[in-house]
Formats: structure tokens, C-alpha cells, sequence
């Protein structure tokens, strides 16, 4: 795609196919962040444990499965995020995505190869996808896959698609990408119970433009005093739910940061920026949007780039 060339700013393919290529003994590893996002899904994690217990107890009734064959499933089915098979189904079923055409495999593969080679990691173990809608863009999911947005393939230089290449990889050999997909999973059950309460919440609202007012009243005191009943029992602790999205999403950003670390330290900093510095920006999102966002403000990642940007010396 010779539109996506700038001049002196194509990617140097230095590991030609056929070039010996030293990689590391370890190439993945658990950083702090992922820790942390683990640590902060562990109640909805718990909440969805509860929830498909509830239900194994019910199917035990009424079928004598044991209770342990559901729930030992439940537990061990967060393995397949790392079973390269079954995450290829999750991609193409679940999040609707595609395999390069060849010619955009003639594109990727060669910039993937040199983004893995620089960075000391097999590039043969992960597995490519296109993603139709979004910006020029990438991400990273479960274990192995790396997503590429049809834009991004098509618009961005190829140093620029490298770096952002660069940044996923960064995702996946901190574990960012696997801790967000086994705490996505495992609080799906939480969070599926939370959409039904809210929609019978929403009949409930309608139903009651026919309740009389006292009763209504009634019942919303009753909701009262039985919520500062299990606060005081738990100490408040239900309250610290309310916090856990800010909390999430605070390590999120961190996770960014970190992958915008990992793209600069192996001499993509310069492209990335560029990438950045070309994002819009939103006209004047709100704090709290800003407090709910995974994703620092560019401003905020360039700033922290900015050393990788200096020339070397100073």
C-alpha cells in the first residue's frame, strides 16, 4: 500500500524472513496493573461465583447433577482465554472479527514480524484479526489475539502501525490483556443479574404510576431501612462498589501507560507520538467522563512519552 508511505518515515524491516532472531526465555510476565485489575474484579468475580452456586444448587434439585460439576466448570472455563482455538472462535463469533485478506496480511505480517523481533518475543504465537469498525486503532484480547481496525491497516505509515503493534504487544507480555478478559468472564454472571434488576426496575417504575402514593412511599422507606440495615452490618462496605468503576478505570489508564512504555523502549516513541498527536480531540469532556475513561487523554501519554523523545545526550 504505497499511500501508507511517508518519506523517512517507513519502518525498517531489519529481521528479513530467514534471519536469525534471539528471543527471550520469558516473554510474558504480571505486572502490578494486571495484579490490581485481578484484585478489583475479585467481587464481581465472587458476585458470579455466588450467582452460578445459586443455580448449580437448583440444577442439583432438580436434575442430581453434583453441584461441584457446574461450578468446577464455571471455574475452569477461564482457562480457554488462553486456548488458542477457542479464542479464534471467540473472535470470529463473539467479537465479529476477521482474518487478514492476503493482501492485508502482505501489509501486517511483515510489521508484525519486526515489532515481536525487536521486542524478543515469538510473533508466530499470536494470531491477527481485523476489526471493520472503530478508528485507526488496535487492541489486545484474551491471550493471543491482536486486533487491527480496517483504518488503521489502511491510513497509518507503516513506523505508525508499527508502534501502535508495539503498544498491544506491550499489553499482552504484561498480562493486561488476559487479567481484562478473565475478569470481564468471571463478573459476567454479576453483571448479567444486574441488567434483569434493572429492567424489572423499569417495570416496576411503571406499574407503580398505578400504586397509590402511600404505598409507594411505603415501600421506598422499607428499601431504606433495609439498606442501612446491611450497611451497618457490613460496615459500609457495599459502598466501596460504588467506587470500583473509577478504580478500574484509573487502572486502565495505568495499563495504557505502561503499553505506551513498552512501544518506546523499543524505539517506536517518535511514531507513536505522531499517532497520538493526530487522535481528535473531544470538546471539553466532562471530570466524571474523564474519571470513567480507560484511556489517559493524549496529552497525558504524550507528556509521559516526552523522554523517549529527546535526543539522546541531553
Amino acid at each position: 500500500m504505497d499511500k501508507n508511505s511517508e518519506p523517512g518515515d517507513d519502518l525498517d524491516y531489519r529481521h528479513a524472513p530467514g534471519t536469525r532472531i534471539h528471543y527471550r526465555a520469558r516473554s510474558r510476565a504480571t505486572d502490578l496493573a494486571a495484579v490490581g485489575r485481578l484484585a478489583l474484579h475479585l467481587p464481581g468475580a465472587l458476585c458470579g461465583l455466588l450467582l452460578i452456586g445459586l443455580l448449580a444448587r437448583g440444577l442439583q434439585a432438580a436434575t442430581g447433577i453434583p453441584y461441584a460439576v457446574p461450578v468446577g466448570l464455571w471455574l475452569a472455563a477461564g482457562a480457554l482465554a488462553f486456548h488458542p482455538p477457542s479464542e479464534a472462535l471467540l473472535a470470529r463469533y463473539v467479537l465479529r472479527l476477521g482474518r487478514p485478506l492476503p493482501h492485508e496480511l502482505a501489509v501486517l505480517a511483515p510489521v508484525w514480524r519486526e515489532v515481536t523481533a525487536r521486542a524478543g518475543v515469538d510473533g508466530s504465537r499470536y494470531q491477527l484479526w481485523i476489526e471493520d469498525s472503530g478508528g485507526p486503532t488496535a487492541s489486545g484480547a484474551g491471550g493471543h489475539l491482536v486486533i487491527v481496525t480496517r483504518q488503521a491497516l489502511e491510513t497509518l505509515p507503516t513506523s505508525q502501525l508499527a508502534a501502535v503493534l508495539a503498544h498491544e504487544l506491550g499489553h499482552h507480555t504484561a498480562g493486561h490483556s488476559w487479567a481484562r478478559l478473565l475478569g470481564w468472564w468471571y463478573a459476567l454472571p454479576g453483571r448479567l443479574a444486574g441488567w434483569a434488576l434493572a429492567a424489572t426496575a423499569r417495570s416496576g417504575r411503571r406499574v407503580a404510576k398505578s400504586v397509590p402514593t402511600y404505598a409507594v412511599v411505603g415501600a421506598a422507606l422499607l428499601v431504606v431501612l433495609l439498606s442501612y440495615r446491611v450497611l451497618a452490618l457490613t460496615f459500609g462496605l457495599p459502598l466501596l462498589l460504588a467506587a470500583l468503576p473509577f478504580l478500574v478505570a484509573a487502572v486502565g489508564r495505568r495499563t495504557e501507560l505502561r503499553a505506551d512504555r513498552h512501544a518506546a523502549g523499543l524505539g517506536f516513541g517518535p511514531d507513536l507520538a505522531r499517532v497520538l498527536t493526530a487522535q481528535p480531540e473531544e470538546d471539553g469532556p466532562g471530570l466524571l467522563r474523564l474519571l470513567l475513561s480507560p484511556h489517559p487523554h493524549p496529552r497525558t501519554r504524550l507528556h509521559h512519552l516526552q523522554r523517549y523523545l529527546e535526543p539522546r545526550g541531553r
